[in-house]
Parts: C-alpha cells; structure tokens; sequence
C-alpha cells in the first residue's frame, strides 16, 4: 500500500460538552494524503480542501521541489477522492510555473457545479522579507477554473490589477477555502503587507459577485493580521477569523454583516490559543468549525465547534497530538473532514485527512 493511501483509525478524545447535549463525533477517520519526498517533491505543505456537488473531494497543496522552505520552485498540486476520502488519485498537477513560486491555493465550489480556485505567484528566487522590503516584486494573484471536478483545469489568468492595490507588496490568498454565500458573492480571505512591519499587515478579502468573471476588493481589517478563513453564520453576517501578531497567542476575529464590504472592530478570542499559524473555520448547519494548532507551538491540532456562531467554543477533538500546522476544513455529506499538517519529529512530514461525524 502507498504511502499516501495508509490508513489510521483513532478512537474519540472528547473534551467538553454542551449544555444543550451536543456530543462530538464517536470515530475518526485518518489517511495520509501527501509524503514528503514523493512524486518528485522534497515537501507539500499549504492544505485546502474542497468537496463538489456529487461529492468528490479535493485536496490542494503546494509541492515544493526542492526544500521545506516557502520560496522556490513550487507547484499547485490535488489529489480526489471519489469514496469519501478512504483512497486517493494520483497526483494532478494544476498550476506549475517553471522554477517560480505558486501557492496558497483558495478553491471555491461554486452553486453552479464550477470549481474556481484562487492562488499567488511570485518571482522564485524572491523571499518573502524581500517581497515585504519592497527589494523584490510584489506578488501578483491569479485565478483557474475546473468545470469537471478538479480533472482537468484552465490557463491561470491574472486578476491582480483587479484585487491588489499598487502600494501593497506581500499577498497571500488564503490559504484555506473560501465560500459562495447565499446572495451568490464570492468572497475569498486574503491578507496583504505595506512594508515589513507587522503593524504594516492586514487581512482582507476579495469578492466577485458575478461567478467570478470579475473581481474587487471587499474590507481590509486592522493591522496585526494577515493568514485568515471566511464562513458565513446562519444569520448571514460573515466571520472572519484571522492569525495574530498582537503578541497574545490568542486569534483574532472581525464580523461584516454587508458581505464583506466593510469588518467591524477586531477582537481576540481568549478560547482560541494559536502559536501564530494559519487556521481553518467551516460553517456546518448550526455548527461553527475551527482547526487549528491549540497551543503556543505547532503541534496539538484541534478542530473546536461552537454551537453559537463563534461565541463560546465547548468542545473539541484533538486530531494529532504531536507537531502539525496548517489546516483546511470541509463539510461533508454525512459529517465534517480536516486536511492538515502533520508529523511525528516536525510538521509538515505529511499532509492527512480526517474524516469525523457530526452528531
């Protein structure tokens, strides 16, 4: 069996309950999706994840060439699954841009069956400190299409000129999923830098209200915050949950109740610990999802639930108790799935699913 098809099965690890009697799901499901040092890869790190309308699912990364770190020759990279996540296709490539760097791949599945997926490209010999210093060229942002579930996917077209203002240097997409709402706007997190400086740093979000043929800018949110994740509540206002730099280890969060147009004051959420990573929220019915790294380093990652919309957080499910980081949520047919980074020795050895059930 390979590697990337070797298959898990843990047991529950329930950390609280509602009052209300909402339980957290009896079994977990886990396969490994991505190995390092496969399929011509020295790593893959940057997960997102995605289901279809007839339930395939996707799962992005980036398949960076020739080391761990974030500059160089990296590719955009999927595998589907057709039978809920127990086996993986082999490797499709989607975006490859010679020896340049692309990454943070943002797929949306739009409600007309269309998979858009949002990503950034940079010079690969440009780091991201160069980027930041404004010594190197800004990041420019690009947008491909799938009309047949992932299989096969479109020549990447520019929109930067569409999304990112003149004076900003770094952008990343993402990275993570983003989201159709129920007026039909497309709303995808971004985050974008003004020199090097973290105070100079700001998530924001880019919509497209016409299935993504064209594209502006929606709000920008206060400095101190940049990697973030979108879900619409069941109110309708959109959550915007964002990685900190305000020194608190702690996440922060905005609300826009005009579909991303305008965020309102930013807050840090005491419940949510974060070592300074990316994160992943999902809407799922009543229920409000977030992964994460629960602590102060990388490791411990947890996906938490909260019954109201982000207010309170009473339970949680521990998914790997060693080194891991980033990670991408998705709603599933019969429950909820993470695709994450993982390892035993350091975060980013695999890149692995997990399927739970939602009760």
């Amino acid at each position: 069996m390979n590697d990337h098809t070797a298959r898990f099965v843990f047991l529950l690890i329930c950390l609280g309950s509602t009052s209300a009697g909402f339980a957290v799901p009896a079994i977990i499901d886990t396969v490994v999706v991505f190995d390092h040092g496969t399929e011509g890869y020295h790593t893959f790190r940057i997960p997102a994840l995605a289901r279809t309308h007839d339930n395939t699912l996707l799962a992005f990364c980036e398949g960076r060439k020739n080391g761990m770190i974030d500059t160089g020759d990296i590719d955009l990279v999927l595998r589907r699954s057709q039978d809920g996540g127990r086996t993986w296709s082999p490797l499709i490539l989607v975006v490859d841009d010679a020896a340049n760097t692309c990454g943070n791949p943002v797929p949306v599945v739009l409600h007309s069956g269309e998979i858009l997926l949002v990503l950034t490209k940079n010079d690969g010999d440009a780091t991201e400190n160069e980027i930041n210093r404004g010594t190197a060229a800004p990041r420019s942002v690009w947008l491909t299409r799938s009309k047949d579930d992932g299989v096969t996917w479109s020549t990447p077209e520019e929109i930067s000129a569409q999304v990112r203002k003149s004076t900003w240097r770094w952008y990343a997409t993402g990275p993570g999923h983003g989201i159709q709402i129920r007026t039909g706007r497309i709303v995808v997190p971004a985050n974008h830098s003004l020199d090097e400086t973290p105070s100079s740093w700001h998530s924001h979000v880019i919509i497209s209200d016409d299935g993504g043929q064209n594209w502006s800018l929606g709000g920008e949110a206060e400095s101190m915050t940049n990697e973030s994740t979108v879900a619409e509540l069941s109110d309708g206002r959109l959550y915007l949950n964002m990685r900190n730099y305000r020194g608190s280890h702690r996440r922060a969060f905005s609300f826009s109740d005009d579909g991303g147009a305008h965020w309102s004051a930013v807050r840090e959420d005491p419940a949510l610990t974060e070592p300074v990573c990316q994160a992943s929220v999902l809407a799922a019915g009543r229920l409000l999802l977030f992964a994460n790294p629960a602590s102060e380093k990388r490791e411990r990652l947890t996906v938490r639930i909260s019954p109201d919309g982000g207010r309170s957080w009473p339970n949680a499910l521990l998914l790997h108790d060693g080194p891991s980081a980033y990670s991408d949520l998705a709603a599933l047919a019969d429950g909820a799935a993470c695709l994450y980074e993982c390892g035993e020795k350091q975060a980013y050895e695999h890149i692995a699913f997990t399927k739970f059930i939602l009760d």
